[in-house]
């Protein structure tokens, strides 16, 4: 866990009095969404996520980080619980025009995305190749929707970048913004793509791993979600699950949480069958259009090299690394997400999640050890339990501040996230050849 951020004196007065009882006279009530730091009786935290509340992280010691306006900080307050101010949300913007497609001081939206892969495609063809591997749910309902996109690069043979799991390359796979919300992770792999293609035939270092290895990306795993929270411009709508409507949900509490759809053990711990829950893990086991899209991505580009048990290990002989993208805390979170027991390629999946950690300073451990909690039905569980990949979730970004939480300010993407982050990913790209040794 990173070091919170200190504010002013003034701040938290200001922010504590707002959770003062007040008279009828009052002023139109404060909507704008905060982090707040929740303990209190071990009975009442663990009902917090019965109450659809947007827990953001929680902790050892049973306490909760949730997001919620003053109005619903003052109600967990009148349950009994010790409520206090933590952070900002939002980030100061700095003033100007932003470019065309970007939003929040120059995070970019689908559609930009979509067209720098194009353009990338273009530019470098004998490194890059786009693949269409499956539609959004709003565009499974015909209201508008995207692809989902997926790019490959490799110093391009015979053979290379094929949706077939027999590759001569090993292969490293990575996905992002699978929640919308949690901005960092797009601009991340927007970054890792420039970096390889750029790279190739000047950095000798990129120049190996290209000519050895492919290099599987999706950007944008949640595209409709981004949609939403690019709505909001300067105040990014918290859209964390994707577009699907119904279950009587409305505003940001729309949608599946994605990262609990998986069909590998879905329906346990750390998801909920409310559907306006932030961990709505839908209604069957990868009943979203984006799940499956990337599900059998996955089962197309990496061969299956684990058996069926809990407990039976990938063999050292396994390749292949997949990283999924997430925010925030500074941690490399390794399989299990579903349990607290370790999975069966534990001493491994510890060895190269250090080896990465090395570069990028984050705490290594499974769900409990890190974000605090189990969570079924999450990607890097699919893809280590049911193919044996090595597989990896990074939570980037410090805990609070200007560069923390999900919302970052822009600024931090060049200043400490990505430069953060390069070589780790880098780290985990080049052991994709034999990641359990």
């Amino acid at each position: 866990m990173q070091h919170r951020r200190l504010f002013t004196t003034a701040a938290i007065a200001a922010l504590t009095l707002a959770l003062t009882p007040t008279t009828a006279a009052t002023a139109a009530p404060d909507t704008t969404p905060y982090y707040w730091n929740i303990t209190g009786p071990a009975a009442t935290l663990t009902t917090l996520g019965d109450h659809d509340l947007d827990i953001a992280h929680t902790e050892p010691d049973g306490s909760a980080t949730v997001i919620a306006d003053t109005a619903t900080a003052r109600d967990l307050k009148n349950q009994g619980l010790d409520v206090s101010f933590i952070d900002t949300v939002y980030k100061p913007v700095p003033p100007g025009t932003q470019a065309a497609d970007t939003y929040y001081g120059g995070y970019h939206t689908t559609t930009a995305h979509e067209t720098h892969l194009t353009q990338v495609a273009a530019t470098y063809p004998t490194l890059a190749t786009v693949y269409d591997i499956g539609d959004s749910w709003r565009k499974t309902q015909g209201l508008g929707g995207h692809d989902i996109k997926a790019i490959c690069i490799t110093k391009k043979q015979t053979g290379d970048c094929s949706l077939a799991p027999q590759s001569t390359k090993p292969r490293f796979s990575m996905i992002a913004q699978i929640h919308a919300r949690e901005l960092a992770t797009g601009e991340v792999a927007w970054k890792f793509i420039d970096l390889l293609t750029t790279g190739y035939g000047t950095n000798p270092r990129i120049t190996a791993l290209l000519d050895t290895t492919e290099i599987w990306i999706v950007p944008i795993a949640n595209p409709d979600g981004v949609d939403i929270v690019a709505t909001g411009g300067n105040n990014p709508k918290l859209q964390r699950k994707n577009a699907h409507t119904g279950g009587g949900c409305t505003g940001t509490s729309i949608g599946v949480d994605l990262n609990r759809n998986s069909t590998f053990k879905w329906g346990g711990g750390g998801s909920s069958s409310s559907p306006c829950s932030e961990v709505y893990r839908g209604a069957t086991a990868g009943s979203e259009p984006e799940t499956r899209a990337l599900e059998n991505w996955f089962k197309a580009i990496h061969p299956d090299q684990r058996g069926t048990g809990d407990t039976t290990p990938a063999p050292s002989t396994a390749r292949d690394v997949m990283i999924t993208l997430h925010s925030y805390g500074g941690y490399v979170v390794i399989p299990w997400g579903w349990t607290a027991a370790d999975a069966p390629n534990d001493t491994a999946l510890r060895t190269l999640g250090q080896n990465m950690a090395a570069s990028n300073g984050y705490y290594v451990g499974n769900g409990p050890e890190t974000v605090g909690y189990t969570s079924a039905g999450v990607t890097d569980d699919f893809t280590y339990g049911v193919l044996g990949v090595a597989s990896y979730t990074f939570e980037m970004g410090a805990d609070f501040g200007t560069c923390g939480g999900f919302t970052p300010a822009y600024s931090c993407i060049n200043s400490q996230i990505w430069p953060g982050n390069r070589d780790a990913l880098l780290t985990g790209a080049e052991a994709a050849d034999s990641p359990y040794n």
